[in-house]
């Protein structure tokens, strides 16, 4: 491509290309000089010309003692205030932040924004675009209307100056980094779900388009490593949406493939991105040294941090995924807080390196496909975009872990919650509502021990364990108008008091005596006992272990086990 082509000719800086339309408020790119344009405006004087152009102008009053009519107001600008003459237009300022939005995403949309800044010279960045079929394999495309679920797929093909010297130069460019974004349907969080390339799972049989147009069924394999979804066997990245579809029950809209040098000329582009180190760094795999404290990386710096993994956490995978989210994270941060995003001259750069590093599937084969997802995605607050990993476990069948295998218990409600449209950051401020009106439940008055009335269950605890209870409340602790009403309907995992609103002072006493924790109390209604009252109800749970033995003990519990980070904080490598 000559010079002129790339947004330069001869001496022609591309900032000077650029040119405001007065017709539409917007900047347009002229290329040539024999291109028809309009002159870049300064003030201007109302002539008979202008007035001839747009005679609804002349309704427009003078200001008060003006011998000499006011600069002229593009068509559908507001009034200027006084004081504001030579100032550049409004219009301008809500450009550079609408530019700002769109590179305001993270991730995925960091690619696709920054290819989206530079719309505007079309034909050009179109021919930067490589697209290649999804093979039906998603849901054919995103929609303006609904969730988005988007798969960025970070490939470790070596192709490119400089890449064959990271080892494994005969790569056929396996799944090694992915990312599965989430977007909801109101644009108002998002879930980044990385996806270890460790995982041992199931790879699907998959139909792939081939160059000489027909298509093929690559066979599938079952208890094999996630990454082998792309490149083994001739793989292409439709069969690693397949595979992300029947791992987790989500089936992508579209695609994005990356390889080594989508990290080099991003991160120039920006003119780097800061990380920060909690401990000094010096791995010889990844070719990367750094010292403790922060660093602005761009290039083959940036390239190395992200495929570091053995000078960081546990040496494995999982650990280069956290590194992997916090250096998203900071050039998401970079790209948002840029003011050289509304620089002409810088923004051709970024939609250069952006065009170039990206592979898309068929249904975002051009700019305007791409714009119009940008602007999707940059409607998002980093503050909402959260960063996950696929909940995992050590591979039980080997004898020295190198695999991992999907927690069974918790995969399953982080995949639920991301096909529900659920917000992580909402789910992180709902639980902490939650916890703190639970530890409500414990302040307050508390009744007599004398004045408690409750009837007992047992709801999985050891048999006997009713009456047990019963016998120690009444002699031990003296509440007498407690009684043993026999097996619960169902069993229950954990102990419950259930208790009417004029019972929660007994019902804090019966939790004081009991040990129980706020998030046993239950608030509901009061049942009859033998007599006629109304008393509240404990149903043992399977967590009961014996009277007098407090159930507030965290001994035994099992940790949440989901890793959740946010765009908008900066963390430090460990």
């Amino acid at each position: 491509m000559d010079a002129q082509g790339r947004g330069r000719a001869g001496d022609i800086d591309p900032a000077d290309q650029w040119v405001l339309n007065p017709n539409t408020g917007e900047y347009e790119l002229r290329l040539t000089p024999s291109t028809p344009q309009s002159a870049v405006p300064g003030p201007r004087r109302a002539t008979a010309q202008n007035r001839s152009v747009a005679p609804e102008r002349e309704t427009v009053p003078k200001a008060p003692g003006r011998e000499v009519p006011p600069p002229r107001r593009r068509r559908g600008a507001p009034e200027e205030p006084p004081g504001r003459r030579g100032r550049r237009p409004v219009k301008k300022k809500a450009k550079g932040k609408k530019i700002l939005m769109w590179t305001g995403g993270g991730l995925a949309f960091v690619l696709v924004a920054v290819s989206a800044a530079g719309y505007l010279y079309i034909k050009h960045l179109n021919d930067n675009i490589t697209a290649v079929s999804d093979d039906g394999a998603s849901t054919g495309g995103f929609s303006k209307g609904k969730a988005i679920n988007l798969l960025v797929i970070g490939t470790d093909k070596r192709t490119g100056a400089g890449n064959e010297g990271y080892g494994d130069s005969g790569s056929v460019g396996h799944a090694d980094t992915t990312i599965l974004l989430h977007v909801s349907k109101d644009r108002s969080n998002a879930t980044a779900l990385s996806i270890p390339r460790d995982l041992i799972t199931d790879v699907p049989d998959c139909q792939t388009a081939q160059s000489d147009g027909t298509s093929k069924v690559i066979p599938g394999t079952t208890s094999v490593r996630f990454n082998t979804s792309l490149g083994q066997d001739g793989r292409t990245a439709s069969c690693t949406v397949r595979t992300v579809t029947e791992l987790t029950g989500i089936q992508p809209d579209d695609f994005m493939v990356a390889d080594f040098n989508a990290v080099k000329t991003l991160t120039d582009a920006v003119g780097g991105v800061e990380v920060c180190l909690a401990k000094d760094i010096d791995d010889s795999d990844s070719h990367l040294k750094l010292s403790k404290g922060t660093h602005n990386l761009s290039g083959e710096q940036a390239l190395a941090f992200v495929r570091t993994r053995h000078s960081v956490g546990f040496g494995g995978d999982l650990s280069r995924i956290t590194l992997q989210q916090q250096f998203l994270s900071a050039l998401m941060r970079k790209l948002k807080s840029n003011s050289t995003l509304t620089s002409p001259s810088k923004m051709l750069k970024l939609a250069e390196a952006g065009t170039k590093a990206l592979t898309v599937d068929d249904n975002l084969d051009s700019i305007g496909k791409l714009k119009d997802l940008g602007l999707e995605l940059g409607k998002l607050n980093p503050k909402n975009l959260t960063f996950t990993t696929v909940p995992v476990v050590d591979n039980p069948a080997e004898k020295t872990p190198v695999t991992v295998v999907l927690n069974n218990t918790t995969a399953p409600q982080v995949f639920s919650l991301i096909k529900s449209d659920t917000s992580f950051t909402a789910v992180k401020q709902q639980a902490a509502k939650e916890k703190a009106a639970v530890a409500a439940r414990l302040k307050g008055t508390k009744s007599a021990a004398s004045a408690v009335r409750v009837r007992i269950l047992n709801g999985g605890a050891d048999a006997g364990s009713a009456q047990e209870t019963l016998t120690w409340l009444q002699n031990d602790e003296g509440v007498l108008k407690s009684e043993n009403a026999g097996n619960a309907p169902a069993a229950l995992a954990k102990t419950t008091l259930e208790y009417a609103p004029d019972q929660a002072d007994q019902a804090r006493r019966l939790a004081d005596i009991m040990g129980l924790s706020g998030s046993a109390m239950k608030p509901g209604k009061s049942v009859q006992n033998s007599q006629g009252l109304p008393a509240m109800t404990l149903t043992l749970g399977k967590d009961f272990k014996g009277a007098g033995v407090p159930l507030t003990s965290t001994a035994g519990s099992t940790p949440e086990g989901v890793q959740k980070s946010t765009a908008d904080k900066v963390e430090c490598a460990k």
